[in-house]
């Protein structure tokens, strides 16, 4: 296997822009939801609106300049070719970080946060940031055999910032992010500095707390509805992503309508994602799946992640912070969050932001990963 770095630029053939446009003019349009707004997904007339900005005024090649405007490389790990962001700060003795996105996110999640991440106002907050994408996501590789679950891509991280020269580093992430870094405080030990998540899975059995607060009990709330009414992507991405993966890789308005339901749902936007997030944005990250075919891949991690859930569960000792974004499909308490990380060094309940916290709230997440890795290093937060 080489461990060969190379530099990495996006760049999109002319023949798919316009195979994309169209494919999104001959698309076939169901009939309205017979509930109102929201209540059975994407309502017509605004996914046909969203995809009409998409064929018509969006910027095809946004997403090109948006990546490029930052140093990208590629290395192979494990059999799979492993894209990344890698933004130096200025600071030489900046904490090297690794950030993680997930579903339905990408690497796009972190683009605003890279700036004021590596080239903050203290140098004592400065980053070396890398941000790879998920093996079977964006410009990464799609893995070709079964295994590629959450442990094994904590381990091709700790190979990567190995492979960066990086010994110490830190580790951060949301959704799948979290996972894969709260593996990687489970598996490096001996080179993680600490980590800072968004969400702090933990054992069905603790989150049953006896006495439950009022705060606990809205949480549980939250996962209940969640349970009841957002998973049903999560049933079929774990059990039939090759089934759901024809249809995301023949039709850009669904794979737009799949993605974009849970920036709605799981945003603090009130029921309108565009309170938070732009056109641009939003179309910024279905671009990083359509144009790279990545819809059915992305969804098999789901697949190899049911297959070893048990891991989720198992305690992670090195020190950690957790954020609480108000809106975020899962949320614990405090207490809850100990049971399984031991050495819980910043935790903090925020009063605005959900699941995509450092595309919502760049400014509350770099924020929140300053103050855990000041509370790791003993300073003032």
């Amino acid at each position: 296997m080489s461990t060969e770095i190379t530099p990495f630029r996006v760049e999109f053939a002319d023949a798919d822009l316009k195979d994309l446009r169209a494919r999104l003019a001959q698309t076939r349009w169901p009939e309205a939801g017979t509930a109102p707004g929201w209540a059975q997904g994407v309502p017509l007339d605004y996914q046909r609106e969203l995809c009409a900005y998409w064929a018509e005024d969006y910027d095809l090649r946004r997403v090109e300049r948006l990546f490029n405007a930052h140093p990208q490389f590629r290395t192979e790990i494990d059999g799979v070719d492993i894209h990344f962001l890698h933004a130096r700060s200025a600071h030489q003795d900046a904490t090297p970080i690794v950030l993680t996105h997930g579903w339905p996110g990408s690497v796009v999640e972190f683009l605003k946060v890279v700036e004021p991440l590596t080239s903050p106002d203290d140098p004592a907050d400065a980053f070396h940031v890398v941000i790879p994408s998920l093996p079977g996501y964006g410009f990464s590789g799609h893995p070709t055999g079964t295994g590629w679950n959450i442990p094994r891509v904590a381990r091709a991280w700790a190979e990567l910032m190995a492979r960066l020269g990086y010994d110490r580093y830190a580790a951060a992430g949301t959704d799948w992010g979290s996972l894969v870094s709260a593996s990687i405080g489970q598996q490096d030990t001996e080179h993680v500095i600490g980590l800072h998540l968004t969400a702090a899975i933990c054992a069905p059995e603790a989150i049953m707390v006896a006495d439950p607060t009022p705060v606990e009990l809205e949480d549980l709330a939250g996962m209940g509805h969640y349970a009841a009414q957002e998973n049903g992507y999560n049933l079929i991405q774990s059990t039939r992503p090759q089934t759901l993966g024809y249809g995301l890789a023949d039709s850009p308005a669904l794979q737009c309508a799949w993605v974009v339901e849970k920036f709605m749902a799981w945003s603090d936007c009130d029921g309108d994602p565009e309170t938070v997030f732009s056109r641009d944005d939003l179309l910024d990250n279905v671009m990083t799946y359509w144009m790279t075919n990545s819809g059915t891949s992305s969804a098999r991690l789901y697949w190899e992640a049911m297959a070893d859930v048990h891991t989720v569960l198992e305690p992670v000792p090195a020190p950690t912070g957790y954020s609480v974004f108000p809106s975020d499909i899962y949320r614990v308490s405090e207490r809850v969050a100990r049971t399984r990380f031991h050495d819980l060094r910043h935790y903090r309940r925020l009063e605005r932001g959900g699941h995509f916290a450092a595309f919502e709230r760049p400014e509350l997440y770099v924020d929140e990963v300053r103050a855990t890795f000041r509370a790791i290093a003993g300073s003032p937060s």
